[in-house]
């Protein structure tokens, strides 16, 4: 059996606009949005560090400061909670900064996620990591990454997190070829094609924002021109490393994800996630839940 190098580090892209939650995100990143009484973000720290990857470099752009404060002691705060006794914010407050160790590089241009990846060049070095999306939540009880880290433990190369999707749907993702494994949840990759029409798509097996990927796409990204939208397609990239097969950089696999994943991409799906994660959470649900279901039959 091959050993591979093992997966450490996590790359978080967090330089987005945030256009679609303007005026909110006008001097608010998107990330820190918070999901009941905790920012997006802090949710894609806590699955990277569940996942054992402790080293978490973040993405960024202008107007980010404020994820770089939450992610950092707050001593004015600590000692005005500590002094009040107020153990249990206190332990909420400090909480973020001992996640894991948080890194930060500035994208500069939004040239897409291609281009986020590969400004993570330096600090990932030679090694395989971590890709996760902000957009994306996945469930704590659903250990996709874990999964994703082990399967590149087997199999090398790259791995992505496939999710199905409505056909109808289909052209709002990267959509890929796949081939069964000897692993239900496991597939191989035969090719990958970014937002397709829906008569052209080659599966409904759709691209979530869940990658572990291989130090070669580095040199790939560094040679994929624009794509889709003038930006540098991650999508485009591991196309090209899924084509090599099991050379330099490949092969591809996906993991058959089927579990819960919450889209935070847009204000519709944000206000459902909200709901889910309030409806879900003991100290509130007995309340809200209640509340919830005497309005919606006052508006019915």
């Amino acid at each position: 059996m091959v050993d591979f190098d093992p997966v450490t580090k996590a790359v978080v892209p967090a330089a987005g606009l945030g256009t679609r939650f303007l005026p909110a995100t006008k001097a608010t990143p998107k990330e820190m949005l918070p999901i009941v009484d905790k920012p997006a973000i802090q949710y894609v720290v806590e699955e990277a560090a569940s996942a054992g990857l402790l080293d978490v470099l973040m993405v960024t752009g202008k107007n980010k400061r404020s994820i770089e404060d939450h992610f950092d002691r707050a001593f004015e705060l600590e000692e005005v909670l500590e002094a009040k006794g107020d153990e249990h914010r206190l332990s909420q407050v400090r909480e973020p900064a001992s996640l894991a160790t948080l890194h930060y590089v500035r994208q500069g241009e939004p040239k897409g996620l291609g281009h986020a990846v590969l400004c993570a060049k330096q600090h990932v070095g030679g090694h395989p990591f971590a890709c996760l999306l902000g957009d994306d939540l996945i469930d704590q009880r659903d250990h996709l990454l874990r999964r994703m880290v082990e399967v590149r433990d087997t199999f090398g190369g790259s791995v992505i997190a496939l999710m199905e999707v409505p056909k109808e749907q289909v052209s709002l993702y990267g959509v890929a070829t796949i081939e069964a494994t000897s692993e239900a949840d496991v597939v191989r990759v035969t090719d990958l094609v970014e937002k397709p029409p829906a008569n052209e798509a080659p599966s409904n097996w759709a691209i979530i924002g869940r990658y572990v990927i291989d130090p070669a796409i580095f040199e790939v990204l560094e040679n994929t021109p624009p794509g889709r939208g003038g930006e540098i397609q991650l999508t485009d990239a591991l196309r090209t490393l899924a084509s090599r097969g099991s050379e330099e950089g490949g092969p591809v696999h996906g993991v058959l994800f089927r579990g819960r994943r919450y889209d935070t991409g847009d204000k519709l799906d944000y206000l459902r996630t909200v709901v889910k994660f309030a409806a879900g959470r003991e100290d509130l649900a007995p309340e809200f839940v209640p509340w919830l279901r005497e309005f919606l039959d006052e508006i019915s």
